[in-house]
């Protein structure tokens, strides 16, 4: 009886290590797959405000509040600007000051958790530029999807689509570039976002399901007047961009690819976003586990559309070694199997999806001579 009351105990104890386990795993899993749009992902590290005075704003000392360039300053109700650090102003040991350039809204007091943010812009493109644009709605495959529509005199259109935990705000970072150079630009929401859509299982699906939100706006744009169309992704948006370059009835349509901070192999970077949430190691397996067992993510498919080899068009690539989250090296290692095609920019000190936002006029000049010949 003793023997069958330990046997028993053990299975009790099994039992309960795996659900705890599968519970483990999809808490893990989630910091990927219900990233939510416009809040940090979990390796943006939140900064205490010390101080603001005119012009300048004193910040926790961190790797974050020391990387060059210009910034959203986000926090709970309130959103600034800031530019570089100024290396003129005294502060303690344990803090930075940086440039404040405006606050869009909100306030900013001594003790506020802020964090940095690639989204320098906010509102849509008339409230934030003062560019012209058109509210739109793009039939998608689950329901309307709606998208900015800023007109532009060429024939070439730029499609911009957003990476986790961002919105369609981040393509205003280019937007007034690529007007400039009389581009029409389409800027897309996809399942998931506010207004649009949600996966069937309200889930991200890190751009395996998304892309054919992106492939419904191809076929906008070219129902539309667009002779061609240059696909523009950050993050999972790239992923999507890639996926659609590869398997849209209309990629022939498709004339260039700029890709910011790809993700290349999803389970990288849900093990990154997993172990930025203080994961256990042995935890990780699991969260790729329950990733694939809620949303049928394979890496197979994924890895089929960052092959290298189904790439028919020229392609940049900005992508610093500072990206946590999509290794860089993934970027190296795919530019170096088609030089033909890809033009590799590194970014340095640039956190996922801020390339930008490091030096931003460098990056619209490299931007600039990529898409010369494709006007």
């Amino acid at each position: 009886m003793r023997t069958v009351k330990a046997a028993a105990a053990a299975v009790s104890v099994a039992l309960a290590a795996g659900v705890a386990g599968v519970a483990a795993g999809r808490f893990a899993s989630d910091a990927a797959l219900k990233a939510p749009p416009g809040r940090p992902l979990p390796s943006e590290p939140r900064l205490t405000v010390h101080s603001t005075a005119a012009g300048q704003i004193t910040l926790t000392r961190d790797l974050a509040s020391l990387r060059p360039g210009t910034y959203g300053l986000a926090g709970d109700g309130s959103h600034a600007v800031v530019g570089p650090v100024v290396e003129t102003a005294s502060s303690s040991a344990d803090a930075v000051v940086r440039r404040l350039e405006r606050v869009t809204h909100g306030t900013l007091r001594p003790g506020d958790k802020v964090w940095l943010t690639p989204n320098v812009h906010v509102g849509n493109p008339s409230a934030a530029l003062g560019l012209d644009h058109a509210d739109i709605d793009i039939p998608g495959e689950l329901g309307s999807l709606p998208a900015w529509f800023v007109p532009g005199a060429r024939s070439t259109w730029v499609i911009a689509v957003h990476g986790l935990a961002s919105t369609r705000e981040l393509s205003l970072n280019v937007m007034e570039f690529l007007h400039r150079n009389s581009f029409p630009v389409l800027a897309l929401a996809y399942r998931g976002d506010l207004g649009a859509p949600r996966n069937p299982d309200g889930l991200g699906h890190l751009g395996e399901t998304e892309w054919r939100d992106l492939d419904a706006a191809i076929r906008y744009a070219v129902r539309y007047g667009a002779e061609h169309v240059v696909l523009y992704g950050w993050s999972t948006g790239a992923t999507m961009a890639l996926r659609a370059a590869a398997h849209s009835a209309m990629r022939d349509r498709v004339s260039g690819l700029v890709l910011d901070s790809p993700v290349l192999d999803w389970e990288t970077t849900l093990r990154a976003l997993a172990t930025a949430r203080h994961t256990p190691g042995a935890l990780l397996p699991l969260a790729v586990r329950a990733a694939q067992g809620r949303t049928g993510l394979h890496g197979d498919r994924i890895a089929e559309a960052a092959d290298p080899a189904r790439l028919r068009v020229p392609t940049l690539i900005f992508h610093g070694p500072d990206d946590t989250v999509a290794p860089w090296a993934l970027s190296r290692r795919f530019a170096a199997h088609r030089p033909d095609l890809i033009t590799l920019q590194p970014v340095a000190h640039a956190p996922h999806s801020a390339m930008w936002n490091a030096d931003p006029a460098g990056y619209e000049e490299i931007l600039r001579r990529f898409l010369t010949p494709l006007m």
